[in-house]
């Protein structure tokens, strides 16, 4: 199957003459594009300009055979590349143009309290505020994500930092690659690609990942980075062990152990240091760090989610406090190369 969408439609058919093509949404509510897709072989031509239709027909077919092509720049996507790209960028398979490009860094995060530890830290250390729906022209194309919660985007003197939860190491990966196969097709560009990873076990492990994503792209390694036509991919590898109470149980790197030094910092770990001991040994075992983070919010009686606490406490955290567990946590350095 091939899905055309774009703007000069018309010259792609031109190869396509001798195959049935279809224009079929117009006029045509859910229901009866749903009974439309299922009546599809496969082996169809679909132009269109409705996501919806799009997103139907990428649940119903798969295949490294099927493309979607974007007629003004003739280049395509796998159903499998265009998946990824809707369903975790919300990206406009339908392109158009992007409007004036600005600086602009993505950061992708492991997951959505990541997310929110990446932007207060931002905005707290570094100097940023919230874009307040300022979507630049190179983040067009995903705009409606910045409407929803834990998708973040920040700015500072033009230059933007837009910070996406992507469901653990494999998705910040996956969202690595359909996103440069997406400034391929739908020629734009950002300046940075930042890739916050938690090392669950080893750096070199971690590198071989992304390593192996950009093996499909022309890249070159430049010292800690990796350079894909004129972005730099820049891992922040989370590998930093920070000592604490005995009683809580440390297994990997991980962005909790920030907020955990953060809560240190604050005398916060302090004040709840008997109930962390009585409950160490009522449950016979050392408490995870989530849930010495919910004794801390019940601490400091904070009745919101996880989320909202972890953007609460660093930016009432000063400024010089925050910096200074950044940087003994080893990523001060990195975060401040994500800023374009």
């Amino acid at each position: 199957m091939i899905v055309i969408t774009g703007t000069r439609y018309e010259a792609v058919l031109e190869e396509f003459n001798h195959r049935k093509i279809l224009f079929p949404e117009y006029g045509k509510n859910r229901e009866q594009l749903q009974d439309f897709v299922a009546s599809l072989t496969g082996d169809e031509i679909i132009v269109t300009a409705s996501l919806e239709l799009i997103d139907l027909l990428l649940g119903a077919f798969r295949g490294e055979e099927n493309l979607v092509v974007y007629s003004d720049t003739g280049k395509s996507l796998t159903f499998g590349e265009a998946h990824g790209l809707r369903k975790y960028l919300d990206f406009d398979l339908r392109g158009g143009k992007t409007g004036e490009s600005s600086r602009v860094s993505v950061l992708f995060v492991e997951g959505k309290t990541d997310s929110k530890f990446f932007k207060a830290a931002y905005k707290k250390v570094f100097g940023f505020k919230e874009a307040r729906r300022r979507v630049p022209g190179n983040l067009k194309l995903i705009e409606r994500l910045f409407e929803r919660d834990n998708y973040e985007l920040v700015v500072k003197d033009g230059s933007y930092i837009a910070v996406i939860p992507s469901e653990g190491n494999s998705g910040v990966i996956r969202n690595l690659g359909n996103f440069l196969r997406a400034m391929e097709v739908f020629e734009f560009r950002v300046d940075k690609i930042g890739l916050a990873i938690d090392i669950d076990e080893s750096r070199e492990q971690v590198m071989e990942s992304i390593t192996g994503r950009l093996s499909s792209f022309s890249h070159q390694k430049s010292g800690g980075k990796f350079i894909v036509g004129s972005t730099s991919v820049i891992p922040l590898l989370i590998g930093a062990k920070i000592e604490l109470n005995p009683c809580i149980e440390w297994q990997k790197p991980a962005v909790e152990d920030f907020m955990l030094a953060v809560l240190q910092a604050d005398g916060t770990l302090e004040k709840i240091e008997r109930a962390i001991n009585i409950l160490c040994i009522d449950l016979k075992r050392k408490l995870r760090p989530k849930e010495v983070i919910y004794l801390a919010m019940a601490a400091k009686k904070f009745w919101g989610n996880l989320e909202g606490f972890y953007e609460m406490t660093i930016m009432r955290t000063p400024r010089w406090k925050m910096e200074k567990i950044l940087r003994r946590g080893g990523i001060y350095e990195v975060m401040q190369e994500v800023i374009p």
